[in-house]
């Protein structure tokens, strides 16, 4: 048997603990982070609000790439089994997105 959240997402109560107790600590705590992956809408944001930015400012995209602060954050469908067996997430755009983190770390 498969158990899954309720319309397979985190509560908004689960996602703000989550952020409060871990992202935000974890992003403060490595000084020398220079990007981050957000894989999904629900990373995206809850990144963007760890790094105090407005989502209106910084939409979610598949592909986007965005500077906040030193920091660049780098956009991707999720990986769930539910968009590779659609088609919303392929391999090649999944591996275009790490390719183009690589490329900004070999800045």
């Amino acid at each position: 048997m498969h158990c899954v959240p309720p319309e397979n997402k985190p509560t908004p109560a689960e996602i703000n603990m989550c952020r409060a107790t871990y992202l935000t600590r974890r992003i403060q705590a490595m000084p020398k982070l220079r990007a981050i992956v957000a894989l999904g809408r629900i990373s995206h944001e809850s990144t963007v609000r760890a790094l105090g930015q407005r989502l209106a400012a910084v939409p979610f995209a598949h592909g986007a790439r965005y500077t906040i602060g030193p920091l660049e954050l780098f956009d991707s469908y999720h990986c769930s089994r539910y968009n590779t067996n659609t088609g919303v997430l392929t391999t090649e755009m999944f591996h275009s997105v790490f390719a183009a983190v690589r490329a900004y770390l070999a800045d």
